[in-house]
Formats: structure tokens, sequence, C-alpha cells
């Protein structure tokens, strides 16, 4: 009888429990967040939002959405290999990147996943999303180091009060619950488990849910890694001018890089010191800085080399970016600042709510301090991390200090394991690749020679991660790494303003002021079809109007080549190294400048000529109207800056 009613009662608890459970992981469709996107629409996507409790420990009580991505296979592959990606900062969001994943070999194998964790990008609620735009307002300013921190602490603790006032449970937001988030994202999608790929932060989120949830890992990638969450902050100098010292050996040690920037270490610290007494101020669009201005100080030069550390294309430009920041050249500096935004694009709300749980609370600024004053000639470290300790002593007050996560599961896991380093990298350094592979039974250390920050997301990555994925327990073919050892430094540019500016203008897109400039090119091509026909066609024309037709042919001729020619430049530029272009073009092309002048000594003797015989000359309004298309070609190239 007792036994009866214990079954009784299981079976009235069971659905209850069902019930909850299912509610916690209902999986819900949604449209495309990039509904205006035609390229999207031709893709096999599924866009959901997933409900999950926003306290783990209260499932009862209030839910959030965390916003799905599904790229289907691309296969009809049997063994499907469902890979999901875990996104770094931490506020990084994984769909804003979805482009990047469209062509990836990876969905041959199986579904992508990709995901907004918790209060990032478009899962709900949203996080203080121009907090970013803020701090960029902030950098702009031509103020010190600590008026920066400050006001940076101003606009967090703003972010925080915001967040609070929406009754936002502020310690939700982790690793943990994150970690529980993939768990029953994995349950809801029916996968039995899948292939875990985290980079940067994301390798330690990933960490904690492989610690959490082992079973769910088929394998594990890791790029970039956090090897000890303990040391994130507290070597963030030496880690940035470790990387900076390669480049400033493999510069000496490259006869070509020597030769075009010779001493590049003392033209570094000459101008820290040059902008330590007189920073910068350039002119930047309004969309990025309400101002229009951008102050570049010593701190805004740090940060920006070391941000150009995380890419290998940058690195290959960086002995001149710093000659530019030397000589002070306010155009490329200019173009620069749109680049610079492009790191203060994170969720910050959600940055500091994990920062300020997990990393700060485990590192010190007195080790900071410590690790700074190595460098001396540096100056300091670099503020814009110190200011996170700044921000997190107001954030987290009257709060006790968070239990560091546990991770000791880690050792036991038996599914593989990938770890990429980049040789480079000034944030998670190649060091963190050696340490963390040690941490488990089947690990795979993959290091990248010339590489910076996520080595993974190049073509050769790609290729890695495939076959790892295809066959985890084959060691990783890495030989194309170590064939690409050198750095091959951008040493043969042509520096000019007016490819930036130009670069500037198409980036803006506005069809109104390119319209008379695709006007004036439509009537040169037509003008030199028309004369080569009537010059051949009418000899007796008499010589006035010859020679008037002679000289617009040549001078729509030399505008279109300087035209066509700059295109096909850009375009092969842009295809070798698109960094370039914030500079100018390689030597290679620097003829098409002597065309322009060229274009614009016979376009001047045109014009004169056509005043001249104005009275002889037949068919004057066209010829005018030809005249007008060049002399608008020469405005928009002297707008630009290509003639000076």
């Amino acid at each position: 009888m007792k036994n009866l009613l214990r079954l009784i009662l299981l079976l009235c608890f069971f659905p209850t429990c069902l019930f909850s459970q299912n509610n916690a992981y209902k999986i819900e469709k949604t449209k495309s967040f990039f509904a205006e996107d035609k390229i999207l629409t031709q893709e096999t996507i599924e866009w959901k939002y997933l409900n999950v409790p926003e306290n783990w420990d209260k499932p009862e009580g209030k839910k959030i959405k965390i916003a799905i991505a599904i790229l289907k296979c691309t296969s009809k592959n049997i063994d499907a290999n469902p890979v999901v990606f875990v996104a770094g900062g931490p506020g990084a969001s994984g769909i804003s990147a979805i482009w990047m994943w469209l062509q990836h070999p990876l969905r041959k194998r199986g579904d992508i996943v990709l995901m907004d964790i918790r209060g990032t990008g478009y899962s709900l609620p949203k996080f203080c999303p121009d907090l970013g735009k803020k701090f960029l307002e902030i950098l702009a300013k031509n103020q010190n180091a600590s008026q920066d921190e400050q006001q940076k602490i101003v606009a967090a603790m703003s972010c925080q009060q915001d967040l609070l006032s929406r009754d936002i449970d502020l310690q939700a937001y982790n690793s943990k619950s994150i970690g529980k988030d993939l768990n029953a994202l994995k349950t809801a999608l029916k996968y039995n488990n899948w292939n875990v790929y985290g980079v940067s932060y994301g390798t330690y989120t990933a960490q904690v849910y492989a610690n959490d949830f082992p079973a769910d890992i088929k394998s594990l990638i890791l790029d970039s890694s956090v090897s000890d969450i303990r040391e994130y902050y507290n070597h963030n100098t030496s880690n940035y001018m470790n990387s900076l010292e390669k480049v400033f050996d493999a510069c000496k040690n490259d006869p070509n890089c020597n030769k075009n920037y010779p001493n590049l270490e003392e033209t570094y610290y000459e101008t820290l010191e040059k902008l330590s007494k007189n920073p910068i101020t350039v002119n930047v669009s309004q969309k990025i800085i309400p101002t229009g201005k951008f102050t570049y100080n010593v701190e805004d030069f740090k940060i920006s080399i070391q941000q150009a550390l995380y890419n290998e294309k940058l690195i290959e430009v960086l002995p001149l970016l710093i000659t530019e920041f030397n000589k002070g050249n306010k155009n490329t500096l200019s173009s620069l600042v749109a680049a610079f935004s492009g790191a203060l694009v994170l969720d910050y709300g959600q940055y500091y709510c994990v920062s300020c749980n997990e990393a700060i609370p485990n590192n010190s600024i007195s080790a900071f301090d410590k690790d700074a004053a190595n460098y001396k000639k540096l100056k300091g470290g670099l503020s814009f991390y110190k200011s996170d300790f700044l921000v997190c002593d107001k954030w987290n007050l009257g709060k006790d200090k968070p239990t560091l996560n546990d991770l000791s599961n880690l050792s036991t896991l038996t599914a593989p394991v990938l770890v990429f380093s980049g040789a480079f990298d000034p944030i998670t350094p190649a060091s963190n690749g050696k340490n963390i592979v040690k941490k488990f039974k089947n690990g795979f250390l993959v290091n990248a020679p010339i590489s910076g920050h996520a080595p993974s997301f190049s073509d050769i990555g790609f290729n890695i991660v495939d076959g790892f994925v295809k066959n985890s327990a084959q060691k990783p073919d890495t030989k194309e790494f170590e064939l690409h050892n050198k750095v091959h430094f951008v040493t043969d540019v042509k520096v000019s303003d007016g490819v930036s500016n130009f670069a500037n203008s198409v980036k803006e897109v506005n069809p109104l002021f390119f319209v008379p400039f695709l006007i004036a090119i439509i009537i040169l091509l037509l003008s030199i079809l028309n004369f080569c026909y009537t010059l051949i066609r009418n000899r007796k024309d008499i010589i006035h109007n010859k020679l008037m037709k002679i000289l617009l042919l040549i001078s729509s001729a030399l505008g279109l080549l300087a035209i066509i020619g700059l295109a096909l430049a850009f375009d092969s530029t842009a295809r070798d190294n698109f960094f370039i272009l914030a500079f100018g073009i390689p030597n290679k092309f620097a003829y098409l400048f002597v065309i322009q002048w060229i274009f614009l000594l016979f376009t001047i003797i045109s014009v004169f000529y056509f005043l001249l015989k104005i009275k002889v000359i037949s068919n004057r309004s066209i010829l005018a109207t030809i005249l007008f298309s060049l002399v608008l070609i020469g405005i928009y190239f002297q707008y630009w800056g290509f003639l000076f």
C-alpha cells in the first residue's frame, strides 16, 4: 500500500517537474535579426529565442530571452556534428559576426549555432547598448588618464543604475549562468552533445561550461585562451609589451622593414614623448563622434597600437602606423578612429557584470601597477584596462567578494580539446596556450607564429578546425601555419591623404555626393567614343575643331585611365591588405598620381584653348559640357587630396 501511494505521488509530481523544465527551456521562432539583408535570406538559417530563468537558482522566477541563429548544415550529413560558438569580450555578440560563418567548412559537417549570451546583442533584456559610444566620446577628449577614468566610472555607474531600475539581477549574469544557458539550449535543440568553440574570454566561459556539464562536450575548441582568470589583468602590461617587442625584433631582422623603419622601437618611445606634450586633434565624421573631433593623447596611442596587435594584417602595417603617428599625419589618424571605435562595440553592461564578478575580484590593481612599473619608458600601464579596477570598485560596492569558479573537473574531461595561440597576441599571450593545454587529458596545441588574437579566424585556422571536428582523435595538421612563419611587413607604400579620404567618402555611401562624379565619367566615356569616330570619319574638319577634339580626347582618356587605375589599385590593395588603404597605396601604383597631374595639365590647356577659339569652334555647348565634366573630376581629385 505504501509503495502504491509513493508511485501515485511520484506520478503526480513528475508532470509538474516536466512542465517546469519545458518552461525553462522553451524555445520560440522569431524573424531574422537582419530582415533587410538579402544575402541572409538566401541561406537556411533558423532564428530563435530561448527562454531561460534570469536566475537559475530561482527557476520559476523571471525569464529572459537568449537570441539564437542556427546556420543549418549545407550537406545531407547523417553524422551531424553541431558546433556552438561562444563569443568573447566579455560582452561580444556571437550573432553579429554571422557573415563569417556562412561559408565556413564546418557547415558541411553540421549546424553552426550562434548565440548572443545573456545581456548581449539581440538577447533580451538589452544592456546599455550605447555605453561603448560614450566611452569613445570620453577617449576623444583632450584630457589626461585620470579624467578619462573618472568619466568612465560615471558612465558605467549610470548604466548600472539603469539596469537596477529595470529590476535586472546583475549577479545572475556570469559564466556559470551562461553555462546553464548552453546546457538548456543543447537540450532544447535535441542535440546529444556538441562541439563547443570559444574565443578570447569565451574560452573561460567554455571552460566553466565544460567543467559543469562534461557530458555535453563532444570536443572543445579554445582560441586565444584565458588559462588562469587570476592573471587576466595582472600581467596586462607585460603581455602587451612582449608582443610589441616581437614586432620590434621582427622588423629589425627584416632588411626591408629595417631599411624603411630604422630604430622602430626608438620611434615608438619618441612618439610617446611627443604625444604626452602635444596631443594630436583630428577631424572625424560626426556619425562616429558628435563633436567631429578626436584627440589622440599618449594613452590613445598606446591602446591603438595594442589593438593593432590583435589582427595579423594590422601587424603587417604596424611599423608604418607607428611612423605616421610619429609624423602626426592627421588624415591617417582620422581614418584610424573608425577602426579604433570597433574595439568598443561590446555590450559594456554585460562586460562589467562578468568582469566585476569573475576577473577583477581575482586580480589586483597593485599587481597591475607592479607589472607596469617594469616598463618605465611606457609611462604606466594601459589606462584603458586599469580603469576597469576603478569601475568595478564602484560596481561591486556593498557586495560580497564572489568565489572563484571551480574548474577542477577539467582534468578528467575525456573530450578532445584543440587550443589555438597567436604569437603576437597582446591580451591572451601564446604562453596561455601552453598552460591551458596541460589542463586536459586529450589536448592539442596549435601555435600561429605570425598571428595576433583569434588565429582560428583565418583560412588556415578554418581548415584546422574543420579537420579537428572531422577527426578529433587525430593530431591537427599545422604545416600551413608553420610555413607562414614570417611577418611580411608593408614597407613600399606611397602615402597619400587622398586614398584615405576617398575610402571615407565611399564608406559614408552618400549617393548625392557621387552622382555628379559618375555622370561626369559617363560623359567622358561617350566623348572618347564620339571623338574617335568623328576624327576618323570627318578628316576635312577645320584645324581648330580637330585640335579641340584631340585635346578633349587626351584629357578624357587620362581622366578615365586615372579613375580606372585607382579603382583597380584599391581593389588589388584591399585583397592583399585592406589596412594599407588607411595610409595610401603600394608604390607600384604611384604612377597613377602622375597621370592625374598630366590629366589636370591637359584639362587646363583644353579650357584655355576653348576660351581662346570659342568663336570659331563648332558644337560649343557639347564641348563645354565635356570640359565641365573634366573640371568636375579634377575638383573631386582635389577634394579627396590626390593632387596635393
